[in-house]
């Protein structure tokens, strides 16, 4: 006698899948110096190699469960990165930001849409669908690299607050172009379509996110797992809220992890630890189910096409519109060489690649097969080149520049946090003794970290660039705030 449920076989080969992915991501990491090889290439390859043109493992052709799914993987890897956008990020990269993630998209598609239309024999509207589906960088990706890549601050600054909030423009050509084919669309309805989808998802995400603060302040749950799920659910209320009045859920989800991670420093470490390992099981899953979807069979048709595309986006388009979105803004050219190597292709280009294969449209194959070649160039050219050209230029740094300050934990049943605060060289306390130093009222630096040596410190213990400080501070809303103010000279 034996019980057996469909599923079961899909379970291990999934299991399996991934298992494979992973332990090959880590030990090619390990074994590149100089190259990194991004986890997402492995991933579509994987994908491919177990799918109905490889070995033939596991069957899937419907790009409408991919299309699904992939907006769930988006919504948890949009929301850690949202938590994990700093606003020191914000001030440096707003302006900057913003108009990469409209100005820049709009330019990069047209410009891309224009490309393709001019080298390749296809009718306009398939150019313009495959530039406005390759318009915006992928968040997925974009946050995956950034974990591993130490880039120049305000470059990463500006990369994470562009593809945290860019995809509603490229959803919005992609969805228009669709309207458009199928039943016109007014210039008047674009921009109204535009306005909510941007002005709506940003109000939604605000509400949601400011929500979700007060409430977690004031609430002291007993059990500390149930903070990270918490927040997971308020990312999906962001979600369908907006949603359902129009607007861009992908903005209101990437909004209300900035508001969540900005505002809410206790529980952090335990918040952020589980939606970073979400967010890496949603791009795992992600770039899996994408490989399985495609088939490589039908890849080297569009090669060459894919490749003048993958050109005119990787040296005219993406370079123009960091150009344009730049001027005036101090910004030399090494980092604007760090902002068009960081613009990656990833997931989002190609779920979207899907709506026209959902809606129907003739040459929906095409835009699918195009765009899934320009982005493995993309994860392959722009992702292996980006560490050596960051180290050639200069710009490698000892932490991530988005790393916190300052983090708390939380020490159970009593009102004190421990307090993790990195010194860097920019730091005014770097160089300094601590008996020189005026640290807050309430606050005592109980130990430094330095080489992975622990020592207790002394009024004559010199605080160096690289240190941890651990201080033990009481509980108190604004201990974060003003640790991070003494550290950083601003009172």
């Amino acid at each position: 006698m034996q019980v057996t449920l469909g599923i079961d076989s899909l379970v291990l080969t999934g299991a399996a899948l991934a298992l494979a992915a992973v332990f090959a991501s880590d030990a090619v990491t390990r074994r590149s110096r100089r190259f990194q090889v991004p986890g997402a290439l492995l991933f579509l390859a994987l994908g491919m190699l177990f799918g109905d043109d490889g070995l033939g493992l596991i069957s899937l052709d419907d790009p409408e469960l991919v299309q699904n799914v992939g907006v769930i993987a988006l919504l948890f890897i949009l929301l850690e990165g949202g938590m994990t956008t700093k606003p020191t990020d914000l001030k440096l990269a707003a302006l900057p930001g913003i108009l990469l993630a409209t100005v820049g998209v709009v330019l990069t598609a047209g410009v891309t849409a224009a490309g393709a239309w001019l080298l390749l024999d296809i009718d306009i509207v398939t150019a313009a669908l495959i530039g406005a589906v390759v318009g915006s960088t992928d968040a997925a990706a974009v946050f995956s690299m950034m974990r591993s890549t130490p880039l120049p601050r305000r470059a990463a600054a500006l990369l994470r607050v562009e593809s945290g909030s860019n995809d509603p423009i490229a959803v919005m050509l992609t969805i228009g172009l669709l309207a458009t084919y199928d039943q016109g669309a007014t210039a008047g309805q674009w921009v109204g379509f535009a306005l909510l989808q941007l002005l709506g998802g940003g109000a939604v995400g605000g509400l949601v996110g400011w929500f979700a603060v007060v409430l977690l302040r004031r609430t002291a749950m007993q059990i500390e797992g149930l903070y990270p799920i918490t927040v997971a659910a308020f990312g999906a209320l962001a979600y369908g809220i907006a949603v359902t009045f129009g607007a861009s859920g992908f903005v209101a989800v990437y909004l209300t992890g900035v508001l969540i991670g900005a505002l809410l420093p206790r529980e952090r470490r335990a918040i952020l630890g589980f939606h970073e390992a979400l967010a890496n099981a949603a791009e795992i899953g992600l770039f899996l189910l994408l490989g399985l979807l495609v088939f490589p069979s039908q890849l080297p048709a569009v090669a060459v096409a894919a490749l003048l595309v993958a050109a005119v986006l990787t040296f005219i388009a993406r370079p123009l519109a960091v150009w344009i979105c730049t001027l005036g803004q101090d910004y030399d050219w090494r980092e604007r060489t760090v902002l068009t190597l960081g613009g990656l292709k990833g997931a989002v280009p190609i779920v979207l690649a899907t709506f026209p294969l959902t809606a129907g449209v003739e040459g929906a194959d095409l835009v699918f097969n195009i765009v899934f070649f320009v982005v493995l160039v993309s994860v392959l050219i722009q992702g292996t080149a980006l560490l050596p050209t960051v180290r050639s230029l200069g710009f490698i740094q000892p932490r991530p520049a988005w790393a916190p300050v300052a983090e708390a934990m939380p020490l159970e049943g009593i009102e004190v946090d421990l307090v993790e605060l990195h010194v860097t060289e920019e730091m005014p306390i770097a160089g300094r003794r601590l008996a020189e130093l005026s640290i807050p009222d309430g606050s005592i630096v109980t130990a430094v970290i330095r080489h992975d040596h622990v020592t207790v410190p002394r009024g004559g213990t010199e605080i160096l660039p690289g240190d941890v400080l651990l201080i033990t501070t009481q509980s108190d809303r604004d201990a974060l705030k003003k640790l991070t103010a003494w550290a950083r000279g601003e009172g």
